[in-house]
């Protein structure tokens, strides 16, 4: 199994450190993210990796290159004339995944004690088009499912706005859950991807969840640290050694 650890991304909530180094290379007890990544796929036995990479992104492909990978084989996915969002990278990557099994796409500011191999057995069981891992937790935007797990809509609780427009009112008793910005994703999925330029994996769901199957599997009661801002850093480093 093949992953890819979506690192391009300009980071602004962590600035002032991201005005002059990537947001992968943020560092949690001495490790950075992508190495802690990197090493959190290999506990799962995934050690071919694509990272793509924008905001400086010769700092991330130095300090591959020095670390030998970390142990993993891995290869750059180069974004630095423009930043594609997550669906536009993974599509730019696409070739990486030509042939493969099923393959995991994460975003790199995730730290999670999520056990992986579980969610692939789940993946590999029902067999959609992708796997989302979800769990119960506050945020502004949520991903609505049905009853049977099967991605339904979106929706932003701030403003209200949901996709498709009024989903709720049209499928009852949706219920609303956090996306962990893990995916596990069938390759057949790289050619339905009908968008073009920067666009996001949300988007690319919602395209196709009225004809695909798209489940989220719960894992509600992991740990998980979105590390996007400072004091979560500081979180983090109380969490992960």
């Amino acid at each position: 199994m093949k992953a890819m650890i979506l690192a391009a991304g300009l980071g602004t909530r962590l600035k002032p450190w991201t005005d002059h180094h990537p947001k992968a290379l943020a560092v949690v007890n001495g490790k950075s993210l992508v190495q802690r990544n990197i090493e959190y796929l290999q506990q799962f036995g995934i050690s071919d990796v694509l990272v793509n990479v924008h905001h400086f992104a010769d700092q991330i492909i130095d300090a591959v290159e020095k670390n030998n990978g970390w142990g993993s084989k891995v290869t750059i996915s180069d974004e630095t004339d423009e930043v594609l969002e997550t669906g536009g990278g993974l599509k730019k990557a696409a070739w990486y995944f030509e042939g493969a099994s099923p393959f995991i796409l994460m975003n790199v500011d995730i730290l999670t004690s999520l056990d992986l191999g579980t969610m692939i057995a789940a993946h590999q069981s029902s067999k959609p088009l992708a796997t989302l891992a979800i769990s119960e937790r506050k945020t502004s935007r949520y991903f609505l499912f049905d009853n049977q797990q099967n991605l339904r809509g979106w929706r932003n609780v701030q403003t209200g706005e949901e996709k498709p427009a009024g989903i709720s009112t049209t499928i009852p008793e949706l219920k609303q859950m956090a996306f962990s910005g893990i995916h596990i994703i069938d390759p057949s999925l790289l050619t339905l991807m009908e968008r073009d330029g920067k666009f996001s994996m949300v988007d690319v769901y919602l395209d196709l969840s009225a004809r695909h199957t798209i489940l989220g599997y719960d894992h509600t009661g992991a740990v998980l640290v979105d590390v996007g801002k400072p004091e979560s850093i500081i979180k983090a480093e109380e969490i992960f050694p």
